[in-house]
């Protein structure tokens, strides 16, 4: 069966990253480092904290990231990858929504509020990442 997972490229900064998502969503997240690889040898040491795979699992959440180490194309953070979270209600997303946003840039957040369609909210996370989320028909 074919999927779908979404790939977030960091800087360095990948488990950190990523424990700190699943503080958000909970869940069971992986981390494979670098110098626990046969791929360390192509590295210098300084690299080898690196996570080279984390996949955090949550239920219906799923999505994978590494930090980036490729030795020639540099990686560029840009505004042409998003997270979307959908939900049936606000009490469902309200909770993820909040604990996301910390240290999330403020000039682009829209609080999540309930609109003609239903709710939504957005922002750009403290790494970078940016979050969209959508939930639950107005009646």
């Amino acid at each position: 069966m074919l999927s779908l997972t979404p790939f977030l490229l960091f800087d360095g900064i990948c488990e950190e990253a990523m424990q700190f998502y699943q503080f958000c969503f909970g869940g069971d997240l992986t981390l494979t480092r670098l110098g626990n690889t046969p791929m360390k040898a192509q590295f210098s040491p300084e690299q080898h904290h690196k996570i080279t795979y984390a996949h955090l699992q949550s239920g219906n959440v799923e999505f994978s990231a590494t930090d980036w180490l490729h030795p020639i194309h540099q990686r560029q953070l840009g505004n042409t990858t998003a997270m979307y979270v959908t939900g049936d209600s606000l009490d469902e997303l309200s909770p993820i929504f909040e604990k996301l946003r910390e240290g999330a840039d403020q000039e682009f957040l829209v609080e999540l509020r309930e609109m003609t369609f239903g709710f939504y909210g957005r922002f750009t996370d403290r790494y970078g990442v940016e979050w969209y989320f959508r939930g639950g028909r107005k009646s």
